[in-house]
């Protein structure tokens, strides 16, 4: 409840910041709208809105349950497997050094223009802070931890599963944390590049018509949804690490 309260807070000052700025410097409505007429854009086309919302967010659901599963495991591979480290992550950083715009148009054009281009896309940007912050709470077990599970007949497999994976979870949500602002990015510039629907496409279609208005409440809705994803993560991480200090 204080995090919310302290975000409305913000969204007000920003929003009469906002305000503020139009009243002195009058800019024309199709380079900056006053917050009226985002309201307006809302409320005119509710219905519109709200659809082309869900099919985005079904997008970033999808891309951000993929993109999570698909980073647990190859941490867990590289992290039980070290040979396989020296395979894969070399060719994970290399798919993170390639700009977002210029995998979006070869993503459509092998996945088509519907939902799957949109969370292929949506899992690429996903899955790197998920495995690099997972691998990484694998690794840095306390090393006294290990030498104690060393003296059990745990194998190396049931090491990982019963110790070095609970204790390696808060880094997996440092992860998440890190990763739920970044998964409506890659819904939206799948969009951007090919889509019939979605927010993306709703922004890219308002732009050319000069309904600055509507690109502006497709943004908010967009900024919405990224913080609905964060707050999920941020509830769901005291059910999994309860025994965390931090969680």
């Amino acid at each position: 409840m204080r995090t919310l309260g302290a975000f409305f807070r913000n969204a007000v000052f920003l929003i009469g910041l906002w305000q503020v700025v139009v009243w002195l410097f009058t800019p024309p409505r199709y380079i900056l709208p006053a917050p009226q007429a985002v309201a307006e854009a809302f409320l005119s086309r509710p219905s519109f809105l709200a659809t082309h919302a869900l099919i985005t967010l079904s997008e970033i659901l999808a891309g951000f349950a993929a993109g999570t599963m698909l980073g647990v495991i190859t941490a867990i591979g590289v992290t039980a497997l070290p040979k396989v480290e020296r395979l894969v992550w070399p060719a994970v950083v290399m798919l993170q050094s390639f700009p977002v715009f210029v995998i979006a148009p070869l993503l459509v054009l092998w996945f088509g223009f519907g939902m799957a281009s949109k969370v292929v896309m949506t899992t690429i940007i996903i899955f790197f802070p998920v495995a690099s912050a997972f691998a990484d709470g694998l690794r840095n077990i306390h090393q006294d931890i290990l030498d104690a599970a060393a003296l059990t007949e745990a194998n190396r497999w049931q090491a990982l599963r019963h110790i070095r994976i609970p204790l390696a979870l808060p880094a997996l949500f440092s992860g998440l944390r890190v990763a739920a602002p970044l998964a409506p990015l890659g819904a939206v510039v799948g969009e951007w590049v090919g889509a019939s629907a979605g927010l993306g496409y709703v922004m890219v279609e308002a732009n050319a018509r000069m309904q600055t208005g509507t690109v502006f409440a497709a943004m908010a809705i967009l900024a919405a949804e990224a913080i609905f994803l964060r707050a999920a993560v941020n509830r769901a991480a005291p059910f999994f690490i309860r025994w965390a200090p931090a969680a």
